[in-house]
């Protein structure tokens, strides 16, 4: 949103999210075990570690999270998952990246190519739309945990490309190169973020109207809301009443 945090829209659909905290747990768990069978040792493997903090960050219960790594380091789930990326274009010419981790890759192309053709998008070939995007890290803490100028200061030591408020958190951004390494030394300051995690951050914004907005966002719902997407982006750029008017559901 231009003006705003990019962020702005995943808040926004973050609290119907919430509301499928059980579909949340699934997507986590499915990362967890699978990030655990390539190494069950957090701080060896920075996948790992990215998902235990997504796994604190949605509250997720400690022996829930155990279990799930333990299943992955022992073995005993043997799903072949694999990550997949999907591209396309949304209502409104909106360019939209979806990651998943499956273990059937016809089934998930054809649920998300659904998708796409149900609410007026079109799903492209892989690249046809992520040149649009840079890929980078972003660790996020909350204002009132963290002090601004203590963060900054960290954060520009540790390689850090910029820094970003919004009303609720400071949003650090960093290469991809170099987001295990600024992650990790906010945490030995600050302790868990919010959120730690691999974005693709829109170069350019689509200005998108109130009815291809409605259309969009029932879209990113039916792609979130699929077990197997881990992720949805999108360079939406849609007026702030806008946004609060589809959220609140009037």
């Amino acid at each position: 949103m231009a003006g705003h945090s990019q962020f702005k829209n995943i808040m926004y659909r973050k609290g119907a999210q919430d509301a499928k905290r059980a579909k949340v747990f699934t997507k986590i768990i499915r990362e967890l075990t699978t990030s655990a069978r390539i190494n069950p040792d957090m701080e060896s493997n920075p996948r790992l570690r990215q998902a235990i903090i997504a796994a604190r960050a949605a509250n997720m219960p400690k022996d829930t999270m155990e279990r799930a790594i333990k299943r992955g380091a022992g073995g005993e789930d043997n799903t072949d998952y694999v990550e997949v990326r999907y591209e396309g274009y949304g209502p409104g010419g909106v360019a939209v990246i979806v990651e998943a981790l499956t273990d059937n890759r016809n089934r998930t192309a054809g649920e998300v190519r659904a998708a796409f053709t149900k609410f007026g998008g079109n799903l492209g070939e892989t690249n046809s739309v992520s040149f649009m995007f840079d890929r980078i890290g972003v660790i996020r803490y909350l204002k009132d945990k963290v002090n601004y100028d203590a963060l900054f200061e960290t954060a520009l030591e540790a390689g850090a490309q910029h820094i970003e408020s919004t009303e609720q958190s400071h949003e650090v951004e960093c290469s991809l190169e170099d987001f295990a390494s600024v992650r990790d030394a906010l945490m030995a300051k600050f302790g868990d973020p919010e959120s730690a995690e691999l974005i693709w951050k829109p170069q350019t914004m689509a200005s998108v109207d109130e009815d291809k907005a409605s259309s969009l966002m029932k879209l990113l719902d039916v792609l979130e809301d699929n077990d197997d997407v881990q992720s949805v982006f999108e360079n939406a750029d849609i007026p702030e009443e806008v946004m609060e008017k589809l959220a609140s559901g009037k």
